[in-house]
């Protein structure tokens, strides 16, 4: 370590002392460890690290001044920014043009939002809670909610206006003075007239003064979806399938091998030997075969075109939601193997509530897919070739695009389109290899669905 002293006179030097070589290295080191003593976890040395730890601290409380200046400025309004705007430019007008009417203006403006300063004052000692009740409907239903403010704290509370927004709407209440332990209760009606997901919440309360200059608004609640399910009919079952299964429907058609004994018949070349029943044939003299009902299982694939385009109207929409939900609900509950997609995306079948629960954030969409062919290529990537599709499509889908969409299975895929077409009448007709129904009205669906079963 170099040391840097202050210069002195010329003298003649003296000679050195006798110090050991030892001794001199020994002072040397312990000069440098007094002066380069480092702070043990940053390794620095003491000085510097303490001057970066002082430049973090200023730097840490620099950084959140804007953080506390906008907590400070946030329960401004628009309206109280016009009323400090103007009172500044009424300033500016009075030392510019000497005008004393200005600074009356002015000052009259400060001391309106100096006297709005005093409406927030004070905090408020809650406990709010808002309840909706049921949390699922069907659409025209009613569902009511509740909203209860209790006085927690240790004082009374002064009158206050609290808001609860109610899907589109803002539902005001006015909560008046509460003393300690006091509850206020509120009753209010959802509006359930057609399906969605109302989300109510979260209740707000308000502070402010009467010119709106300044407003405080407190959180008190979560939000809270009520579900509004879309209106279904009880359908025919929807079990008809190609896929042979031994633990599927019978149906009509006959068969060598499976589990569902039907007669017996006399041995034809070619049969296997392993039918062959040797009671009667013994009986009879004659060799008889056993003969089966095939049964098979359904893999039902159930679709929801929600391209704007392809609908009229608002109420057609619905009408093709309603008929969707329908189908789903109704093979649900036959335990039909189903997969069940709109446009947006797959919907959840594992119980009946979840579907009509997905059904609700059902909405029309632009473009998504180049075509409804398309779109059903989508939902049956990676799945199992269903036995039988449905889908629900509007007055404006073409034939051509029904068309190909039955083009993309096989001959045992059986298709179903339903056309939802208010002003058409009621009826089916074959589009290329899909069955086309229209549908006018949901009263109307479970008859038609019945008769393209048969």
């Amino acid at each position: 370590m170099t040391t840097i002293t202050s210069p002195q006179p010329a003298t003649r030097p003296s000679p050195p002392s006798a110090t050991p070589l030892h001794a001199q290295g020994s002072q040397q080191s312990s000069t440098r460890e007094v002066a380069e003593a480092a702070d043990p976890d940053t390794g620095l040395p003491a000085r510097v690290n303490g001057a970066q730890r002082t430049d973090r601290g200023v730097a840490s409380r620099l950084a959140a001044v804007p953080g506390t200046i906008a907590r400070f400025l946030r329960p401004i309004t628009t309206v109280g920014w016009l009323v400090l705007g103007t009172a500044a430019v009424a300033f500016v007008l009075a030392f510019a043009l000497g005008w004393v009417e200005f600074v009356f203006v002015g000052v009259t403006l400060c001391a309106a939002f100096v006297l709005a300063l005093f409406s927030l004052i004070g905090r408020m000692s809650f406990q709010v809670s808002a309840e909706l009740e049921p949390r699922r409907v069907t659409a025209g239903q009613r569902s009511l909610g509740r909203l209860t403010v209790h006085n927690s704290g240790a004082r009374p509370t002064a009158p206050t206006r609290l808001e609860l927004p109610v899907g589109a709407a803002v539902a005001e209440f006015v909560i008046p003075r509460l003393a300690t332990g006091a509850e206020d209760e509120n009753l209010f009606a959802v509006p359930t007239q057609r399906r969605a997901v109302v989300v109510a919440g979260p209740a707000t309360t308000v502070r402010g003064d009467a010119l709106g200059l300044l407003r405080r608004a407190s959180v008190w609640t979560q939000r809270i979806e009520l579900f509004v399910h879309p209106v279904v009919v009880r359908i025919a079952s929807t079990s008809q399938g190609l896929v042979r299964d031994l633990e599927g429907h019978e149906t009509a058609l006959l068969s060598n091998s499976d589990l569902a004994f039907h007669a017996l018949r006399e041995y034809e070349p070619g049969d296997d030997i392993r039918n062959v029943h040797w009671r009667t044939s013994a009986r009879t003299g004659r060799l008889m075969v056993r003969q089966y009902q095939e049964t098979r299982r359904s893999q039902l694939l159930l679709l929801m075109d929600t391209e704007r385009g392809h609908y009229a109207t608002d109420d057609e929409f619905e009408l093709a939601v309603s008929a969707f939900a329908s189908v789903g609900v109704g093979a649900l509950r036959d335990e039909t193997p189903m997969r069940a997609w709109s446009t947006a995306g797959a919907l959840r079948t594992r119980t009946h509530v979840s579907l009509l629960d997905d059904s609700c954030r059902i909405a029309p969409t632009d473009s998504l897919h180049s075509s409804l062919r398309e779109f059903a290529r989508v939902a049956g990537m990676r799945a199992p070739t269903p036995s039988l599709v449905v889908v629900a499509v509007g007055s404006r889908t073409s034939d051509a695009e029904v068309a190909a969409l039955a083009a993309l299975y096989g001959g045992e895929t059986r298709i179903i389109a339903m056309r939802c077409a208010p002003e058409r009448a009621a009826g089916q007709r074959r589009v290329g290899r899909a069955t086309v129904v229209d549908v006018p009205s949901l009263d109307q669906l479970a008859s038609l669905v019945d008769r393209v079963n048969r």
